[in-house]
């Protein structure tokens, strides 16, 4: 069978499975298993263990387990309530001042827990039904918590960013420092747009209007100067060099611990709660990994990637018309997959190849990112799309959502255009910090 028809094929039957709901891990895996023992032979099934020992025992992935515990217990700490009351006091003054908060404690959350579940859900029960409640226009609201929940991929410490960095052998912290740019840039550009449009439409945004006592302000800096320390103390140490992200996810961990201490929230239901919420998105992350890898590889050991680049070569095309096309396939794949899978099974496919054509692994692999935070929220089965829905009030419809999506993933197009056509904002902290 020629490579063209297996990949037909085995994208095909990936598909068939999804559609049928079968478990993402076991569907990859799977049907890579059994198109190679067709291919191959029983032989094949070695490929599980290989495959196994060697991507799930890589050091850098310790640090997803940490980051995730991390997360549940800030969610259960109460510093996430904390740092949407603070935004409040703060912004909640001006026209429009909410909606940037959310982008604001998004970008927060989204440097605490590395995923895209966890800001998109803690804002849509926290901050929306409060938008919403003052007036705020229902596209923006929603918007906002979408574009800005978001930014938890893009944001270091990110797991899809470990997970490509495992899968590549690229530094993790050049990762995180090349993301730190886009992630700046992203997040400037929504705030104008809010801006510019509560300027334009003063009642999409309206200003807050109940007085805060001098003791909200007080409460409010505290909660955000416990959120930046916390950030500070984990990228620091990473960035600063004083700390492998394992190392940095397990000060977070503790850190975590020291803010539900003094919040008077940590207690042997908290610990229980977010333990067993933490193994079983790490054990969910494991199957992924373990599938979508013996994909991956079993796709790889049958010359995809020669074939790829023998394609672009052929064709004539040019270097950066490739990465175009890589770009436009893995926005296609966001669709209907997962961002972590698509990690998988393209950043091993496609990274040899982006380095072979003279790029920096650094330079695609945030960009990989980028075009993961603007799949996942694109109609219709963007998957951020349903975490908004699951936790938005119930007069919002699934038509709402869609309709509230598309002026942030333009946005995000344009960070992430202007991070192709200007590789510096990627690669300058990276060389900067680590070279």
């Amino acid at each position: 069978m020629s490579i063209e028809l297996l990949s037909l094929a085995l994208f095909g039957l990936v598909l068939l499975g999804f559609a049928l709901g079968t478990p993402v891990g076991f569907t990859l895996g799977g049907v890579a298993m059994a198109m190679a023992a067709v291919t191959w032979g029983p032989q094949a099934f070695n490929l599980i263990a290989n495959t196994a020992q060697s991507s799930l025992t890589n050091f850098v992935l310790l640090a997803i387990p940490l980051f995730i515990m991390m997360g549940q217990v800030l969610v259960r700490s109460g510093l996430g309530e904390a740092m949407f009351h603070a935004m409040h006091v703060f912004a909640g003054r001006i026209r429009g001042g909410l909606a940037i908060g959310v982008i604001v404690v998004c970008s927060l959350i989204g440097a605490m827990v590395g995923i895209i579940g966890a800001g998109i859900m803690m804002a849509g029960s926290l901050a929306l039904p409060s938008m919403l409640k003052r007036g705020y226009d229902k596209s923006l609201a929603l918007g906002v918590v979408m574009a800005g929940g978001g930014l938890g991929i893009l944001i270091p410490p990110s797991v899809p960013m470990i997970i490509f960095s495992a899968a590549t052998n690229t530094s993790v912290g050049q990762l995180f420092a090349g993301a730190l740019i886009p992630a700046a840039i992203t997040i400037v550009l929504m705030i104008v747009y809010v801006v510019v449009y509560c300027r334009l439409r003063p009642e999409a945004g309206p200003a807050r209007a109940e007085k805060v006592t001098r003791h909200d302000v007080v409460l409010a800096a505290r909660d955000g100067s416990m959120s930046l320390a916390l950030i500070l103390l984990v990228l620091g140490s990473i960035l600063g060099g004083f700390a492998t992200p394992t190392e940095a996810g397990a000060v977070g961990a503790l850190g975590a611990a020291v803010i539900a201490i003094l919040y008077g929230r940590f207690n042997l239901r908290v610990i229980s709660d977010a333990s067993f919420r933490a193994m079983l998105m790490t054990a969910a992350i494991a199957w992924i990994i373990l599938g979508a890898s013996v994909f991956s590889n079993f796709h790889l050991l049958m010359g995809a990637a020669r074939t790829l680049r023998s394609l672009g070569i052929d064709a004539g095309l040019s270097p950066f018309v490739i990465i175009l096309l890589m770009q436009l396939t893995m926005l296609l794949l966001g669709f209907i997959i997962d961002e972590l899978i698509i990690v998988i099974i393209c950043a091993p496919l496609f990274t040899p190849i982006a380095v072979g054509l003279g790029y920096d692994p650094v330079w695609f692999g945030i960009l990989m990112i980028l075009n993961m935070e603007i799949a996942i929220m694109t109609p219709p089965y963007g998957f951020a799309l349903f975490y908004l829905r699951g936790v938005a009030p119930p007069g919002v419809t699934m038509l709402d959502i869609y309709k509230s999506v598309w002026p942030f993933v333009l946005i995000k197009l344009v960070a992430l255009v202007t991070c192709m056509v200007f590789p510096s904002t990627i690669t300058f902290l990276p060389e900067l910090l680590f070279r």
